[in-house]
């Protein structure tokens, strides 16, 4: 008991102190946990601790972390992902594999040993990856949509390589290959079974895992609700995700794929709010070991043994990936910061070749020897990630900042209105004024966004309506209005400055991300401000009063004179913000503030009295 708690401590402490230095040193929290495992490597080595063990353990949060990020996408999504995930990811996969199979040939060794080795190191860290892009919000980004598709891609392809690998075995490595300690081993469905039950023994745990998500899960998450216990929901869910695991593991599949199909099929659930809150901080919990365990598994003795030899392969290892993913995803349409971003962070060995090099091992297909240096290859290769990204991040993306990662469009049709994004906001003014007769002109700055408009009829363009050149190629002189959109706070105010000073006949409606927004936008000329949440808070406001057991008819009442009088001070608060201090800094406006709020709660008082 006292040696798992000492180890509980060391791994916490290690990573509590180095992330938050990580973090403030924009290195990022990767970094953080693997200089953590590095630093507690020593201590873990003097108390005879079986770090791969630790490891393999870590390992479920990726699969967590594939259950949460399924949930984020809608089969249909998914489906008009397609042609990325099969031609995108196949293409890296398979070239990937022959190029480094071609550098290992030309090393010395034989062409099984070499196709093992290609294998091996075509597969990337989606633990990682999806790590980096969820942290800086790429996610949603072309690059980052690129670069889940390819990482997708690979850990599908993991199923095929563990059923191709035992086929390249060497019989003089056969005989002397030991059991080691991977995902195959132990319970399993499918041994003994024919080729043809073996399928269908695979496909029937995929209906399971469909039909039981789709139809059974959320009848089970409605019984346990009854108990109205969160700890119970919260072990339901995790039982959820490990049950899942060991169906696809049984069956000799990824289980990182079968959770990720789970939350894909659970996307649309009622629960999935309540899946994700649930399962999100077992999630970092069990990433940050993994991260860290890969730091502390580094062999410093034979690396120190063959130095120059594993950091130049390590090295040419991201140097042919980085070339490789960078023509096969320009071939695919990426540009720009998009284009290095997917380049850059996808350039390392993965995770699943830990897995995968015990398996080759175990199987007799690598020697043992080689796949030591190998390990120490992909360790290096993810250590130096975080790094590779911070080069993106502060060398190749200020090059795009003001830069478009396209030509803009040649915009041949000039309307009376002109709407600047084509979001959430702008999309429903652009619908509301089209459907009441008014020919728009439409710019957004998303080209993904714009391919999507398109395919429904629109009349849209890419580039930044905030240049001037492209407001007037759009007919910012005889416009009559222009429907300020887009979702950069700096941004709207800047435009809407140029466009009052320079247009002053345009009528400008400009979107408010904040109060405080509205003030700057204010101090501009602007006099058509629409807050971003306002009505709908005030809404919100009125159905809670409802809620809480007021008439209909006074919470509209109540929501009417709150809107009014909150509308009135907004002239003389305005006045009053300074946007050099903070505002509860702000006497003046502090006082006004308090003045407001007993304004409301008089006047709805004496509404109440009537």
């Amino acid at each position: 008991m006292t040696d798992a708690l000492f180890l509980t401590f060391v791994f916490l402490a290690a990573g509590v102190i180095a992330v938050p230095i990580a973090s403030a040193l924009k290195l990022g929290s990767v970094l953080g946990y693997l200089i953590a495992g590095i630093a507690i490597s020593p201590i873990l080595s003097l108390f005879n601790v079986d770090v791969v063990s630790l490891q393999h353990f870590a390992e479920f949060g990726v699969v967590m972390m594939l259950f949460l990020v399924g949930l984020e996408l809608e089969p249909k999504l998914l489906w008009d992902m397609r042609m990325r995930l099969l031609g995108l990811g196949g293409l890296q996969v398979g070239i990937t594999t022959l190029a480094v199979m071609g550098v290992a040939m030309w090393l010395g060794e034989s062409w099984s040993i070499a196709l093992a080795i290609g294998l091996v190191f075509s597969l990337s860290s989606t633990a990682i990856v999806l790590q980096t892009f969820n942290e800086n919000g790429l996610m949603k980004s072309d690059g980052g949509q690129a670069g889940f598709s390819v990482l997708l891609f690979q850990d599908i392809a993991v199923i095929p390589m563990l059923a191709l690998l035992p086929l390249l075995a060497i019989p003089e490595l056969t005989s002397h290959a030991h059991d080691a300690a991977d995902h195959s081993a132990g319970m399993s469905l499918v041994d003994g079974l024919s080729a043809l039950e073996t399928a269908l023994v695979t496909f029937g745990a995929v209906a399971i895992v469909v039909v039981g998500g789709s139809q059974l899960t959320p009848v089970l998450f409605r019984f346990i609700s009854l108990a109205r216990l969160r700890e119970l929901f919260t072990a339901s869910a995790l039982a959820l995700v490990v049950g899942i695991a060991l169906l696809m593991s049984l069956v000799g599949l990824s289980p990182a794929l079968g959770t990720f199909l789970a939350g894909v099929v659970l996307a649309n659930s009622e629960y999935r709010h309540e899946l994700e809150s649930d399962i999100e901080p077992f999630k970092g919990l069990l990433l940050g070991l993994f991260f860290m365990t890969v730091g502390a598994g580094i062999n410093f003795a034979l690396l120190s043994e063959n130095l120059a030899a594993i950091l130049g392969l390590t090295l040419a290892l991201i140097v042919i990936k980085v070339a490789i993913i960078y023509g096969v995803a320009r071939l695919f349409g990426l540009r720009g910061s998009n284009l290095w971003l997917v380049s850059l962070t996808l350039a390392q060995a993965g995770e699943f070749g830990f897995v995968l090099l015990s398996f080759t091992v175990a199987n007799g297909v690598i020697p043992g020897n080689i796949a030591d240096q190998l390990l120490l290859i992909v360790a290096l290769s993810m250590l130096l990630t975080p790094l590779l990204y911070i080069v993106y991040e502060r060398l190749i993306l200020p090059r795009y900042a003001h830069l478009n990662e396209r030509e803009a469009d040649a915009i041949d049709q000039k309307c009376n209105v002109i709407i600047a994004g084509h979001g959430r906001v702008g999309g429903i003014a652009n619908r509301m004024l089209r459907g009441a007769g008014y020919k728009t002109t439409v710019i957004d700055y998303s080209s993904a966004q714009l391919e999507m408009l398109r395919a429904y009829g629109f009349e849209v363009y890419y580039g930044d309506a905030t240049r001037p050149d492209l407001l007037h190629a759009a007919g910012i002189e005889e416009a009559d209005l222009l429907v300020i959109a887009i979702d950069d706070k700096q941004k709207i105010t800047e435009m809407a400055r140029h466009v009052i000073h320079h247009h002053p006949k345009v009528h400008v409606v400009a979107r408010a991300v904040d109060r405080h927004h509205v003030y700057d936008l204010w101090a501009v000329g602007c006099r058509d401000i629409i807050r971003d949440t306002f009505d709908s808070s005030v809404r919100m406001g009125r159905s809670a009063l409802i809620a809480m057991g007021m008439t209909e008819d006074d919470a509209f009442q109540a929501a009417g004179i709150f809107e009014k009088v909150d509308r009135r001070f907004m002239r003389e608060m305005a006045d009053l913000y300074r946007p050099d201090i903070p505002s509860h800094e702000n006497p003046e406006y502090v006082a006004k503030v308090k003045e407001l709020s007993a304004t409301w709660a008089e006047q709805l008082g004496a509404r109440e009295k009537e």
